[in-house]
Protein backbone atom coordinates (compact mmCIF):
# COMPACT_ATOMS: atom_id res chain seq x y z
CA UNK A 1 0.00 0.00 0.00
CA UNK A 2 1.24 3.53 -0.73
CA UNK A 3 2.33 5.57 2.27
CA UNK A 4 0.07 8.62 2.59
CA UNK A 5 1.82 10.09 5.63
CA UNK A 6 3.56 13.42 5.14
CA UNK A 7 6.20 15.54 6.81
CA UNK A 8 5.37 19.02 5.61
CA UNK A 9 8.07 21.49 6.64
CA UNK A 10 8.40 19.54 9.89
CA UNK A 11 4.66 19.09 10.46
CA UNK A 12 3.71 15.41 10.45
CA UNK A 13 0.29 14.10 9.49
CA UNK A 14 -1.22 10.69 8.58
CA UNK A 15 -2.22 12.03 5.14
CA UNK A 16 -1.89 15.23 3.08
CA UNK A 17 -5.60 16.11 3.19
CA UNK A 18 -6.15 19.02 5.53
CA UNK A 19 -9.02 21.37 6.26
CA UNK A 20 -8.36 25.01 5.41
CA UNK A 21 -8.79 27.76 7.95
CA UNK A 22 -12.48 28.57 7.55
CA UNK A 23 -15.92 27.87 9.06
CA UNK A 24 -15.35 24.06 9.06
CA UNK A 25 -12.44 24.57 11.51
CA UNK A 26 -14.18 27.00 13.82
CA UNK A 27 -14.26 24.68 16.82
CA UNK A 28 -12.74 21.64 18.46
CA UNK A 29 -16.01 19.82 17.91
CA UNK A 30 -15.76 20.20 14.13
CA UNK A 31 -12.06 19.32 13.94
CA UNK A 32 -12.47 16.21 16.09
CA UNK A 33 -15.37 15.15 13.88
CA UNK A 34 -13.20 15.69 10.80
CA UNK A 35 -10.23 13.76 12.19
CA UNK A 36 -12.53 10.93 13.18
CA UNK A 37 -13.77 10.82 9.57
CA UNK A 38 -10.23 10.52 8.21
CA UNK A 39 -8.79 14.00 7.59
CA UNK A 40 -5.07 14.21 8.29
CA UNK A 41 -4.82 17.79 9.47
CA UNK A 42 -6.67 21.04 10.02
CA UNK A 43 -5.81 24.71 10.03
CA UNK A 44 -7.77 26.26 12.89
CA UNK A 45 -9.98 29.20 11.97
CA UNK A 46 -7.91 32.37 12.32
CA UNK A 47 -7.32 33.51 15.89
CA UNK A 48 -6.99 37.17 16.82
CA UNK A 49 -9.01 39.84 18.54
CA UNK A 50 -12.55 38.36 18.23
CA UNK A 51 -14.74 40.04 15.63
CA UNK A 52 -18.45 40.71 15.30
CA UNK A 53 -19.79 39.15 12.09
CA UNK A 54 -22.81 40.16 10.02
CA UNK A 55 -25.80 38.22 8.71
CA UNK A 56 -26.01 37.03 5.98
CA UNK A 57 -22.44 36.03 5.13
CA UNK A 58 -22.38 33.75 2.08
CA UNK A 59 -23.18 33.99 -1.59
CA UNK A 60 -22.65 31.64 -4.52
CA UNK A 61 -22.47 31.30 -8.27
CA UNK A 62 -24.58 28.45 -9.62
CA UNK A 63 -23.97 27.23 -13.16
CA UNK A 64 -26.72 25.24 -14.84
CA UNK A 65 -27.20 22.17 -12.65
CA UNK A 66 -24.16 22.85 -10.43
CA UNK A 67 -24.78 24.53 -7.10
CA UNK A 68 -21.97 26.57 -5.55
CA UNK A 69 -19.64 26.34 -8.52
CA UNK A 70 -18.21 29.48 -6.98
CA UNK A 71 -18.64 30.46 -3.35
CA UNK A 72 -18.19 33.82 -1.67
CA UNK A 73 -18.10 34.76 1.97
CA UNK A 74 -17.81 37.93 4.02
CA UNK A 75 -17.29 36.10 7.29
CA UNK A 76 -14.23 37.24 9.21
CA UNK A 77 -11.85 35.58 11.67
CA UNK A 78 -12.94 33.89 14.89
CA UNK A 79 -15.72 35.50 16.87
CA UNK A 80 -14.93 33.29 19.86
CA UNK A 81 -12.73 34.23 22.87
CA UNK A 82 -9.09 33.22 22.57
CA UNK A 83 -9.20 31.19 25.77
CA UNK A 84 -11.99 29.00 24.36
CA UNK A 85 -10.08 28.29 21.17
CA UNK A 86 -6.85 27.52 23.04
CA UNK A 87 -8.63 25.14 25.40
CA UNK A 88 -10.15 23.26 22.47
CA UNK A 89 -6.84 23.08 20.60
CA UNK A 90 -5.34 21.41 23.64
CA UNK A 91 -8.24 18.98 23.81
CA UNK A 92 -8.02 18.05 20.12
CA UNK A 93 -4.30 17.29 20.45
CA UNK A 94 -5.01 15.14 23.50
CA UNK A 95 -7.29 12.85 21.50
CA UNK A 96 -5.52 13.12 18.13
CA UNK A 97 -1.80 13.51 18.92
CA UNK A 98 -0.67 12.27 15.50
CA UNK A 99 -2.88 14.58 13.45
CA UNK A 100 -1.66 17.99 12.33
CA UNK A 101 -3.23 20.96 14.08
CA UNK A 102 -2.01 24.20 12.52
CA UNK A 103 -3.28 27.43 14.01
CA UNK A 104 -4.03 30.39 11.77
CA UNK A 105 -3.16 33.75 13.29
CA UNK A 106 -3.88 37.42 12.52
CA UNK A 107 -3.02 40.32 14.81
CA UNK A 108 -1.37 43.72 14.38
CA UNK A 109 1.58 44.67 16.57
CA UNK A 110 4.83 42.84 17.16
CA UNK A 111 3.88 42.41 20.82
CA UNK A 112 0.53 40.84 19.86
CA UNK A 113 2.20 38.50 17.37
CA UNK A 114 4.71 37.34 19.97
CA UNK A 115 2.01 36.68 22.54
CA UNK A 116 -0.44 34.83 20.31
CA UNK A 117 2.34 32.65 18.85
CA UNK A 118 3.32 31.59 22.36
CA UNK A 119 -0.32 31.00 23.30
CA UNK A 120 -0.98 28.81 20.26
CA UNK A 121 2.16 26.75 20.72
CA UNK A 122 1.56 26.31 24.44
CA UNK A 123 -1.88 24.92 23.56
CA UNK A 124 -0.21 22.26 21.42
CA UNK A 125 -0.16 23.66 17.88
CA UNK A 126 2.00 21.62 15.51
CA UNK A 127 2.50 24.67 13.30
CA UNK A 128 1.34 28.19 12.60
CA UNK A 129 -0.26 29.70 9.51
CA UNK A 130 -0.04 33.46 9.13
CA UNK A 131 -3.20 34.78 7.48
CA UNK A 132 -2.04 37.40 4.97
CA UNK A 133 -4.84 36.72 2.54
CA UNK A 134 -8.30 37.72 3.81
CA UNK A 135 -9.65 40.14 1.14
CA UNK A 136 -12.52 41.68 3.09
CA UNK A 137 -13.15 43.23 6.47
CA UNK A 138 -9.78 42.50 8.05
CA UNK A 139 -7.83 44.16 5.22
CA UNK A 140 -9.73 47.37 5.99
CA UNK A 141 -8.11 47.18 9.43
CA UNK A 142 -4.60 46.86 7.99
CA UNK A 143 -4.44 43.05 8.20
CA UNK A 144 -5.16 40.12 5.86
CA UNK A 145 -4.54 40.91 2.20
CA UNK A 146 -3.41 44.43 3.14
CA UNK A 147 -0.26 42.70 4.44
CA UNK A 148 -0.11 40.09 1.67
CA UNK A 149 -0.03 42.83 -0.96
CA UNK A 150 2.97 44.52 0.66
CA UNK A 151 5.96 42.14 0.51
CA UNK A 152 8.14 44.25 2.83
CA UNK A 153 5.44 44.38 5.50
CA UNK A 154 4.84 40.64 5.08
CA UNK A 155 8.56 39.94 5.46
CA UNK A 156 8.73 42.04 8.62
CA UNK A 157 5.82 40.26 10.29
CA UNK A 158 7.22 36.84 9.39
CA UNK A 159 10.46 37.93 11.05
CA UNK A 160 8.51 38.97 14.15
CA UNK A 161 6.88 35.56 14.33
CA UNK A 162 10.13 33.68 13.78
CA UNK A 163 11.68 35.55 16.70
CA UNK A 164 9.59 33.46 19.09
CA UNK A 165 8.06 30.56 17.12
CA UNK A 166 9.24 27.07 17.99
CA UNK A 167 7.02 25.29 15.44
CA UNK A 168 7.03 25.58 11.62
CA UNK A 169 5.58 28.78 10.19
CA UNK A 170 3.40 28.65 7.06
CA UNK A 171 2.73 31.96 5.29
CA UNK A 172 -0.69 32.13 3.60
CA UNK A 173 -0.59 34.26 0.45
CA UNK A 174 -3.27 36.40 -1.16
CA UNK A 175 -4.12 35.92 -4.86
CA UNK A 176 -5.22 39.55 -5.04
CA UNK A 177 -1.88 40.67 -6.40
CA UNK A 178 -0.20 40.98 -9.81
CA UNK A 179 2.68 38.58 -9.12
CA UNK A 180 2.18 35.89 -6.47
CA UNK A 181 5.91 35.14 -6.37
CA UNK A 182 6.75 38.51 -4.79
CA UNK A 183 5.04 37.78 -1.45
CA UNK A 184 6.28 34.21 -1.77
CA UNK A 185 9.86 35.45 -1.94
CA UNK A 186 9.20 37.80 0.98
CA UNK A 187 7.94 34.83 3.02
CA UNK A 188 11.23 33.04 2.34
CA UNK A 189 13.30 36.12 3.14
CA UNK A 190 11.47 36.57 6.43
CA UNK A 191 12.34 33.03 7.47
CA UNK A 192 9.03 31.29 6.74
CA UNK A 193 9.15 27.51 6.62
CA UNK A 194 6.40 27.03 4.01
CA UNK A 195 3.71 28.87 2.08
CA UNK A 196 0.04 28.13 1.49
CA UNK A 197 -2.04 29.45 -1.39
CA UNK A 198 -4.39 30.61 -2.56
CA UNK A 199 -6.56 32.51 -0.14
CA UNK A 200 -9.87 33.79 -1.49
CA UNK A 201 -10.23 36.16 -4.44
CA UNK A 202 -11.87 39.54 -3.98
CA UNK A 203 -15.25 39.35 -5.69
CA UNK A 204 -18.92 40.18 -6.03
CA UNK A 205 -20.88 37.08 -7.01
CA UNK A 206 -24.11 38.67 -8.10
CA UNK A 207 -26.62 41.49 -7.74
CA UNK A 208 -30.27 41.43 -6.71
CA UNK A 209 -31.59 43.15 -9.85
CA UNK A 210 -34.93 43.97 -8.24
CA UNK A 211 -33.55 45.64 -5.12
CA UNK A 212 -30.21 46.76 -6.61
CA UNK A 213 -28.08 45.19 -3.87
CA UNK A 214 -25.14 42.79 -4.39
CA UNK A 215 -25.11 39.43 -2.62
CA UNK A 216 -24.89 38.52 0.19
CA UNK A 217 -27.63 40.86 1.37
CA UNK A 218 -27.06 42.67 4.69
CA UNK A 219 -29.98 44.98 5.46
CA UNK A 220 -30.01 46.60 2.03
CA UNK A 221 -26.22 46.80 1.64
CA UNK A 222 -23.38 44.47 0.73
CA UNK A 223 -19.66 44.40 0.08
CA UNK A 224 -17.04 42.42 -1.81
CA UNK A 225 -16.29 38.99 -0.43
CA UNK A 226 -13.72 36.24 -0.77
CA UNK A 227 -14.34 33.94 -3.75
CA UNK A 228 -13.46 30.25 -3.60
CA UNK A 229 -14.78 26.86 -4.70
CA UNK A 230 -14.30 24.90 -7.95
CA UNK A 231 -14.36 28.09 -10.04
CA UNK A 232 -11.02 29.28 -8.63
CA UNK A 233 -9.13 26.01 -9.09
CA UNK A 234 -7.41 26.99 -12.39
CA UNK A 235 -6.22 30.26 -10.87
CA UNK A 236 -4.93 28.49 -7.78
CA UNK A 237 -3.03 25.87 -9.77
CA UNK A 238 -1.33 28.49 -11.91
CA UNK A 239 -0.19 30.45 -8.87
CA UNK A 240 1.07 27.29 -7.17
CA UNK A 241 3.02 26.45 -10.31
CA UNK A 242 4.53 29.93 -10.36
CA UNK A 243 5.71 29.64 -6.77
CA UNK A 244 6.93 26.08 -7.19
CA UNK A 245 9.06 27.04 -10.20
CA UNK A 246 10.57 30.13 -8.57
CA UNK A 247 14.06 29.28 -7.25
CA UNK A 248 13.96 32.36 -5.00
CA UNK A 249 11.11 30.78 -3.02
CA UNK A 250 12.03 27.12 -2.66
CA UNK A 251 9.57 26.43 0.16
CA UNK A 252 7.09 23.58 0.67
CA UNK A 253 3.63 24.51 -0.61
CA UNK A 254 0.22 23.70 0.81
CA UNK A 255 -2.27 23.99 -2.04
CA UNK A 256 -5.71 25.56 -1.62
CA UNK A 257 -8.48 26.49 -4.05
CA UNK A 258 -11.42 24.48 -5.34
CA UNK A 259 -10.29 20.99 -4.32
CA UNK A 260 -13.19 18.60 -3.84
CA UNK A 261 -12.03 15.14 -5.00
CA UNK A 262 -8.94 12.97 -5.27
CA UNK A 263 -8.21 14.04 -8.85
CA UNK A 264 -8.12 17.70 -7.83
CA UNK A 265 -5.67 16.82 -5.07
CA UNK A 266 -3.45 14.91 -7.50
CA UNK A 267 -3.36 17.85 -9.91
CA UNK A 268 -2.31 20.27 -7.17
CA UNK A 269 0.44 17.93 -6.02
CA UNK A 270 1.78 17.32 -9.51
CA UNK A 271 2.19 21.09 -9.77
CA UNK A 272 4.18 21.32 -6.57
CA UNK A 273 1.88 21.10 -3.53
CA UNK A 274 3.01 18.82 -0.71
CA UNK A 275 -0.36 18.96 1.06
CA UNK A 276 -3.79 20.26 0.10
CA UNK A 277 -6.37 22.17 2.09
CA UNK A 278 -10.12 21.89 1.55
CA UNK A 279 -12.90 24.27 2.57
CA UNK A 280 -15.81 24.86 0.18
CA UNK A 281 -16.30 21.19 -0.69
CA UNK A 282 -16.73 20.39 3.02
CA UNK A 283 -19.17 23.28 3.42
CA UNK A 284 -21.10 21.81 0.49
CA UNK A 285 -20.88 18.06 1.09
CA UNK A 286 -19.55 17.56 4.62
CA UNK A 287 -16.50 15.89 6.15
CA UNK A 288 -17.53 12.54 4.65
CA UNK A 289 -15.97 13.35 1.26
CA UNK A 290 -12.65 12.20 2.70
CA UNK A 291 -13.94 8.63 2.48
CA UNK A 292 -13.88 8.96 -1.31
CA UNK A 293 -10.77 11.12 -1.59
CA UNK A 294 -8.40 8.72 0.18
CA UNK A 295 -9.26 5.50 -1.72
CA UNK A 296 -9.20 7.31 -5.07
CA UNK A 297 -5.87 8.92 -4.26
CA UNK A 298 -4.38 5.59 -3.13
CA UNK A 299 -5.56 3.86 -6.31
CA UNK A 300 -3.92 6.55 -8.42
CA UNK A 301 -0.64 6.22 -6.51
CA UNK A 302 -0.64 2.45 -7.02
CA UNK A 303 -1.47 2.79 -10.70
CA UNK A 304 1.42 5.21 -11.27
CA UNK A 305 3.88 3.46 -8.99
CA UNK A 306 4.19 6.21 -6.38
CA UNK A 307 5.11 4.92 -2.94
CA UNK A 308 4.98 8.27 -1.15
CA UNK A 309 3.33 11.64 -1.63
CA UNK A 310 6.74 13.27 -1.97
CA UNK A 311 7.45 11.18 -5.09
CA UNK A 312 4.57 12.77 -6.97
CA UNK A 313 5.01 16.33 -5.73
CA UNK A 314 6.01 18.58 -8.64
CA UNK A 315 6.02 15.76 -11.20
CA UNK A 316 4.32 17.97 -13.82
CA UNK A 317 6.59 20.98 -13.35
CA UNK A 318 9.25 19.95 -15.92
CA UNK A 319 6.47 19.79 -18.52
CA UNK A 320 5.09 23.22 -17.61
CA UNK A 321 6.87 25.94 -19.55
CA UNK A 322 6.31 29.31 -21.20
CA UNK A 323 4.53 29.73 -24.55
CA UNK A 324 7.74 30.57 -26.39
CA UNK A 325 9.07 27.07 -25.67
CA UNK A 326 6.15 25.15 -27.21
CA UNK A 327 6.65 23.15 -30.41
CA UNK A 328 5.26 25.05 -33.41
CA UNK A 329 5.58 21.93 -35.58
CA UNK A 330 3.22 19.82 -33.49
CA UNK A 331 0.03 19.50 -35.58
CA UNK A 332 -3.30 17.94 -34.67
CA UNK A 333 -6.69 18.03 -36.36
CA UNK A 334 -10.15 16.95 -35.27
CA UNK A 335 -11.78 13.66 -36.22
CA UNK A 336 -15.46 12.95 -35.62
CA UNK A 337 -16.36 9.35 -34.79
CA UNK A 338 -19.64 9.01 -36.67
CA UNK A 339 -20.88 6.06 -34.64
CA UNK A 340 -20.83 8.17 -31.47
CA UNK A 341 -22.25 11.38 -32.90
CA UNK A 342 -25.75 12.30 -31.71
CA UNK A 343 -26.22 15.01 -34.34
CA UNK A 344 -26.44 17.97 -31.99
CA UNK A 345 -24.13 19.97 -34.29
CA UNK A 346 -22.69 21.98 -31.41
CA UNK A 347 -19.23 21.43 -32.86
CA UNK A 348 -20.28 23.04 -36.15
CA UNK A 349 -21.85 26.05 -34.44
CA UNK A 350 -18.84 26.57 -32.17
CA UNK A 351 -16.30 26.30 -34.98
CA UNK A 352 -18.34 28.33 -37.49
CA UNK A 353 -19.13 31.23 -35.16
CA UNK A 354 -16.41 31.06 -32.53
CA UNK A 355 -13.33 29.59 -34.14
CA UNK A 356 -11.94 28.79 -37.60
CA UNK A 357 -14.76 27.64 -39.90
CA UNK A 358 -13.25 24.17 -40.21
CA UNK A 359 -16.47 22.13 -39.88
CA UNK A 360 -19.25 21.84 -42.45
CA UNK A 361 -22.68 20.34 -42.19
CA UNK A 362 -23.09 17.01 -43.93
CA UNK A 363 -24.16 17.07 -47.56
CA UNK A 364 -25.51 13.51 -47.53
CA UNK A 365 -28.58 14.17 -45.41
CA UNK A 366 -27.21 13.02 -42.05
CA UNK A 367 -26.74 15.29 -39.06
CA UNK A 368 -23.13 14.25 -38.58
CA UNK A 369 -20.87 17.25 -39.32
CA UNK A 370 -17.66 16.89 -41.33
CA UNK A 371 -14.17 18.22 -40.59
CA UNK A 372 -12.57 20.39 -43.29
CA UNK A 373 -9.11 19.00 -42.68
CA UNK A 374 -7.15 21.59 -44.65
CA UNK A 375 -8.70 24.35 -42.54
CA UNK A 376 -8.52 22.71 -39.09
CA UNK A 377 -5.92 24.40 -36.86
CA UNK A 378 -6.27 21.87 -34.03
CA UNK A 379 -7.65 24.37 -31.53
CA UNK A 380 -9.66 21.70 -29.60
CA UNK A 381 -12.85 23.78 -29.34
CA UNK A 382 -15.06 21.21 -31.07
CA UNK A 383 -13.92 18.41 -28.75
CA UNK A 384 -14.52 20.62 -25.72
CA UNK A 385 -18.10 21.53 -26.60
CA UNK A 386 -19.06 18.04 -27.75
CA UNK A 387 -21.39 16.47 -25.11
CA UNK A 388 -20.38 12.89 -26.00
CA UNK A 389 -17.15 11.64 -24.46
CA UNK A 390 -14.72 10.45 -27.13
CA UNK A 391 -16.89 11.45 -30.07
CA UNK A 392 -14.38 14.02 -31.33
CA UNK A 393 -10.74 13.04 -31.12
CA UNK A 394 -7.71 15.20 -31.85
CA UNK A 395 -5.39 13.24 -34.15
CA UNK A 396 -1.69 14.01 -34.54
CA UNK A 397 -0.67 14.66 -38.15
CA UNK A 398 3.00 15.70 -37.99
CA UNK A 399 5.68 13.02 -38.05
CA UNK A 400 7.21 14.07 -34.75
CA UNK A 401 10.64 14.66 -36.30
CA UNK A 402 10.66 18.46 -36.24
CA UNK A 403 10.78 20.60 -33.12
CA UNK A 404 10.92 24.35 -33.48
CA UNK A 405 9.75 26.89 -30.92
CA UNK A 406 9.01 30.59 -31.13
CA UNK A 407 12.18 31.14 -29.13
CA UNK A 408 14.13 29.14 -31.72
CA UNK A 409 12.64 31.21 -34.52
CA UNK A 410 13.30 34.44 -32.66
CA UNK A 411 16.92 33.51 -32.08
CA UNK A 412 17.33 32.71 -35.79
CA UNK A 413 15.54 35.86 -36.98
CA UNK A 414 12.73 33.84 -38.55
CA UNK A 415 9.73 35.72 -37.13
CA UNK A 416 7.32 38.33 -38.54
CA UNK A 417 8.69 41.86 -38.19
CA UNK A 418 6.10 43.85 -40.14
CA UNK A 419 2.30 43.93 -40.09
CA UNK A 420 2.01 42.11 -43.44
CA UNK A 421 5.01 39.83 -43.12
CA UNK A 422 4.61 36.54 -45.01
CA UNK A 423 6.18 34.74 -42.06
CA UNK A 424 2.97 35.31 -40.10
CA UNK A 425 1.15 32.04 -39.49
CA UNK A 426 -2.32 33.49 -39.97
CA UNK A 427 -1.67 34.24 -43.64
CA UNK A 428 -1.72 30.50 -44.31
CA UNK A 429 -5.17 30.01 -42.85
CA UNK A 430 -8.20 30.33 -45.15
CA UNK A 431 -11.13 32.43 -43.97
CA UNK A 432 -14.41 33.11 -45.82
CA UNK A 433 -15.02 36.43 -47.55
CA UNK A 434 -16.91 38.82 -45.22
CA UNK A 435 -19.93 39.19 -47.52
CA UNK A 436 -20.44 35.43 -47.62
CA UNK A 437 -21.73 35.69 -44.06
CA UNK A 438 -24.82 37.48 -45.43
CA UNK A 439 -25.81 34.96 -48.07
CA UNK A 440 -28.75 33.64 -46.06
CA UNK A 441 -30.09 37.13 -45.39
CA UNK A 442 -30.30 38.43 -48.98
Amino acid sequence: MPDLSVNFAGIKAPNPFWLASAPPTNSGYQIMKAFDAGWGGAVWKTLGIPVVNVSSRYGSVNYRDSRMMGFSNIELITDRPLKDNLKEIEEVKKYFPDHAVIVSLMVESRKEWHQIVKDAENAGADGLELNFGCPHGMCERGMGSAVGQEPEVLKTIVEWVKEVAKTPVIVKLTPNISDITEPGQAAKQGGGDAISLINTIQSIVGVDIDNFVPYPYVDGKSTNGGYCGPAVKPIAMNMIKNCAQDPAIGLPISGIGGIENWRDAVEFMLLGAGTVQVCTAVMHYGFGIIREIIPGFESYMKEKGFNTVAEMTGKALPNTTTWENLNLDYKIIAEIHKEKCIGCQLCYIACEDGAHQAIRLSENGTRVPQIIEENCVGCNLCSLVCPVEGCIEMIRKDDGKKYETWKDRTDSGNIPTTFNDKLAGGLHHWVPEPLSALKNKR
